[in-house]
């Protein structure tokens, strides 16, 4: 008799529009270098507007680039609680960024979502952007949380709960791995991940090799 396939930790049946099966909180309760490509292919929508994410980086709390790398603050204190849970902050003082945070509560680790490929509310995300250009809506980190309507108001908000709303990848995608963009502390550590090939990243990775093991069930865009 064949054997069934491993199940993935955190998800469950989906309870809306997704590629795949909803995710919950469970699915971020892991080494946030494990969770981070896991990410790249999910689908990620707030209050029914995203899309396909693209792009993330990891941040572990052993990271001197990591906002937790110092202890908890009233701006970090998401990051200590437990995993499956929004850290949205203010970045340079113009946009937001959103982060998920990982591991058991106290690991103060979380993965930035940098990129995300337009699938779902795309007239909304471009009257928001005043953009027409599909492939500059969510090309970084404040571009897509301006157009999917993030700000600190999701800060600490449940990644398995409305507004917010998380669906495994259900295609088969290679993931590629490079050094992380626009930090000036831990930069030599490769964990910014992307989906290979991608139009929507915030910036083209260089040559370099798939993750291992980070194949899924049919192909990404």
């Amino acid at each position: 008799m064949a054997q069934k396939p491993a199940k993935t930790p955190g998800v469950s049946r989906p309870r809306a529009r997704g590629a795949g099966k909803r995710l919950t909180r469970s699915f971020f309760a892991r080494d946030v270098l494990q969770v981070a490509p896991d990410l790249i292919g999910a689908t990620f929508l707030v209050d029914g507007v995203g899309g396909v994410i693209v792009e993330v980086e990891a941040y572990h709390h052993t990271d001197p680039a990591a906002h937790s790398f110092r202890g908890p603050t009233p701006r970090n204190q998401v990051m200590f609680g437990p995993p499956g849970f929004a850290y949205v902050y203010r970045s340079y003082g113009i946009h937001w960024c959103v982060n998920f945070v990982c591991e058991a509560e106290g690991s103060a680790s979380a993965v930035l979502i940098r990129a995300v490929e337009p699938t779902m509310g795309v007239d909304e995300m471009r009257r928001r952007r005043g953009l027409e250009d599909v492939r500059a809506l969510c090309s970084g980190p404040g571009k897509l949380t301006e157009a999917m309507g993030v700000t600190i108001a999701h800060n600490g908000l449940a990644l398995d709960a409305s507004p917010i709303e998380l669906f495994a990848r259900s295609g088969d995608v290679e993931v590629v791995t490079g050094i992380r963009i626009g930090i000036t502390k831990a930069i030599e550590k490769p964990w910014r991940f992307g989906l290979k090939g991608s139009r929507f990243l915030s910036k083209p990775f260089p040559p370099t090799a798939v993750v291992p093991g980070k194949r899924s069930a049919t192909r990404g865009p």
